[in-house]
């Protein structure tokens, strides 16, 4: 299996979202009484947390890679 490099921000996405499932689903059978609204803060967030994770994720990549170039060419 080729390995391929972590992304943290769609594991962050991926959680909350699971989140936002498991919540309707323990409304749907049940368990708890969720409003239609409550999902939408968790959504919204999670996407929003799941963006910054991803930007810095970027920019800590690219850096070590700058400075790891620079070091090899001289």
């Amino acid at each position: 299996m080729p390995r391929h490099e972590f992304q943290p921000g769609k594991l962050v996405a991926g959680l909350f979202l699971t989140a936002a499932g498991i919540t309707y689903a323990g409304d749907a059978g049940g368990w708890w009484d969720t409003p239609w609204f409550a999902i939408i803060p968790v959504v919204t967030g999670g996407l929003c947390l799941a963006g910054a994770v991803a930007f810095l994720t970027h920019g800590i990549r690219r850096r070590r890679l700058r400075r790891r170039g620079a070091g090899v060419s001289g």
